[in-house]
C-alpha cells in the first residue's frame, strides 16, 4: 500500500475532532439530542472505517479513535443528560439500564487498550464493541430520545452544556491529559466500576 493511498483513506477517515462541538454542526437543530445523534453516526463510521482498515497500524489509530469518542460520548450523557432525564421522565430503570450498557462498553475498551491489534482476540474484541455500542444507540434513539423529545426537558440548555463539556474532555483528550482507560476517568462513569458498591442507584 503506498504512503499517498494511506494519506488518502486517512482523509477519508471520520477523525475524532470531526466529533467536537463546532457551530455548524450543532447549529442546525442546537438541542442535546442532536449533538448526541450526531456523535451515533460519526461512531458508526469509524467502525466502518475500521471494518476496512488494511493494517494493524490503521487499525490501531482507529481504535483510538473509538475509544475517545465513546468514552467522550458517555461522559457527557452520564453527567449531563442521564440526570436531566431522570429528573424529569421518573424513569430511574431506564436510566440504570442505559449505565449498565456504558460499562459494558468502557470494560470493553479497557481491554482492546491493552492489547495490540495482531492479537487473536482483538478483531473479535472490536466486533463486540461495535455490538455493544450499535445495540446502545438503538435502544436510546428509539426508546429514551423520543420521550426525552416529547418531554418538558430544555434540550437547547442542556444541548449548550453538553457542548462546552465536550469540548473540555476532547481537549484533554488530544493534549495526552486524559487516557482511555484512565481509571479515574472510568470512575466517573456510575458503572463504571465492577464493584458492587459502585453500580448506579436504580432506585
Amino acid at each position: 500500500m503506498t504512503t499517498t493511498a494511506n494519506a488518502t483513506r486517512s482523509r477519508n477517515r471520520t477523525p475524532l475532532t470531526s466529533l467536537a462541538p463546532a457551530k455548524d454542526v450543532v447549529a442546525p437543530a442546537n438541542d442535546a439530542i442532536s449533538l448526541l445523534k450526531t456523535d451515533h453516526r460519526a461512531v458508526v463510521r469509524l467502525f466502518s472505517d475500521y471494518e476496512k482498515a488494511p493494517s494493524n497500524i490503521e487499525k490501531k489509530a482507529l481504535f483510538t479513535e473509538i475509544g475517545m469518542a465513546l468514552s467522550v460520548h458517555t461522559l457527557i450523557e452520564e453527567e449531563i443528560f442521564y440526570p436531566a432525564f431522570k429528573a424529569v421522565l421518573k424513569d430511574k430503570p431506564l436510566v440504570f439500564e442505559a449505565s449498565l450498557e456504558h460499562a459494558n462498553v468502557q470494560n470493553l475498551i479497557a481491554q482492546l487498550d491493552g492489547l495490540e491489534p495482531d492479537g487473536e482476540n482483538y478483531d473479535t474484541l472490536i466486533k463486540a464493541l461495535s455490538d455493544h455500542v450499535s445495540h446502545h444507540f438503538k435502544e436510546e434513539e428509539n426508546g429514551m430520545f423520543p420521550r426525552a423529545r416529547e418531554s418538558t426537558m430544555d434540550l437547547v440548555e442542556l444541548g449548550a452544556r453538553m457542548a462546552t463539556r465536550k469540548a473540555a474532555l476532547l481537549s484533554g483528550f488530544q493534549a495526552g491529559q486524559i487516557a482511555i482507560n484512565n481509571p479515574a476517568f472510568i470512575a466517573l462513569i456510575p458503572s463504571g466500576r465492577p464493584s458492587q458498591a459502585h453500580q448506579p442507584d436504580p432506585s
